[in-house]
């Protein structure tokens, strides 16, 4: 899995015209899936974002997580996350997970990101084209691969 989180002062998403899901304070997290995912993967994903230290303390170091803010979180379904730029000019995407396998862990990741961080975790559409608005607090845009746990 490869996540991209940014945290936001807010953010919303547009679905066919109309908001969709909206967030305060927290984390936006673009997420894409390959086949080699796991539960695993998806564990360990849930736990890292939610105990991820990037909001300000009283004395302004970024040691606070979004549980001890008491943030919200949104996950957009990014399948362009695994691109592959390799050859040529047009991004290849053999490695995102065709919808059968990516939906149910996209939706799985959302259930345990909810149950690790104990916060309101809003989501986009799988699959619909989306509009993703929102105000990058910081900035701050960390990415995580899985299968690179640096």
């Amino acid at each position: 899995m490869r996540a991209v989180i940014q945290k936001v002062k807010e953010a919303s998403v547009e679905i066919r015209g109309n908001t969709h899901a909206g967030i305060k304070q927290g984390l936006l997290v673009f997420l894409g899936v390959e086949d080699a995912d796991t539960d695993e993967d998806i564990s360990w994903l849930a736990g890292k974002i939610s105990r991820l230290r990037v909001f300000d303390d009283a004395g302004g170091g970024m040691n606070l997580s979004v549980m001890d803010v008491k943030g919200e979180i949104m996950v957009i379904s990014q399948f362009t996350l695994h691109a592959s730029t390799k050859k040529g000019n047009r991004p290849s995407y053999i490695r995102a997970s065709r919808p059968e396998y990516a939906i149910p862990v996209y939706e799985k990741f959302i259930e345990a990101l909810a149950q690790e961080s104990q916060c309101k975790v809003a989501s986009g559409e799988f699959g619909a084209y989306m509009q993703v608005l929102l105000i990058n607090d910081g900035p701050v845009t960390i990415s995580i691969d899985t299968k690179n746990k640096e």
